[in-house]
């Protein structure tokens, strides 16, 4: 069976960033952000989407940490898109409804090329630490774009702004998993316009 997986590496005037990812491992991951809120995130998203996650990034954080957690977001992104190939015999749609304490977090995903987010957090708490969490929709909304996904989070309650965003991750990571899935009762892609 042909493995899935990929490495991208984006290097711009702001940002060098360097992914490996394969989607069929075992949740294993080495991430160095420069910024520790995020490189949790994100190992949380490849321990329970059992994608094997190495990132290694550097960016202008003396500036803005805009521009590092948005090029990570495009950056994953890419690798995501490239490991899924054609993305024949998978299953395509992913959700999730995951508990984190107080927080419940809803989560809907679409691998059929066409991307779009729609992201809504109860939680309105606007840091953690020095990390502006507004951050994390520019995350998310360039990994759908570079990822063709269709990514729906709905935060429903819970006010504590590292559980909240915890749950999304982990919701996020649990969709995912269960779209990337190979069904060997799929032929070809999952679409009946023959082509995602």
């Amino acid at each position: 069976m042909k493995t899935r997986c990929a490495k991208v590496h984006r290097k711009t005037r702001e940002t060098d960033i360097a992914i490996a990812l394969n989607l069929d491992g075992s949740g294993a991951s080495a991430i160095e952000t420069g910024l520790p809120f995020l490189n949790h995130m994100l190992e949380l998203l490849a321990k329970h989407s059992l994608m094997d996650l190495t990132i290694r990034a550097k960016g202008d954080l003396a500036v803005d940490y805009h521009h590092t957690v948005e090029d990570l977001g495009l950056a994953l992104g890419e690798a995501l898109n490239a490991a899924l190939g054609d993305r024949k015999g998978i299953g395509r749609y992913g959700w999730c409804l995951l508990p984190m304490d107080e927080t419940l977090s809803q989560i809907a995903l679409d691998l059929g090329g066409r991307p779009y987010l729609v992201l809504a957090m109860a939680c309105k708490k606007k840091k953690i630490l020095d990390f502006e969490l507004a951050l994390l929709t520019e995350f998310f909304r360039a990994f759908v774009t570079q990822t063709r996904m269709n990514l729906h989070i709905n935060q429903l309650y819970g006010n504590e702004p590292h559980h909240a965003w915890e749950s999304v991750f982990k919701g996020v990571a649990r969709a995912l998993r269960m779209a990337c899935e190979r069904d060997a009762r799929v032929r070809g892609v999952p679409s009946s316009k023959g082509k995602i």
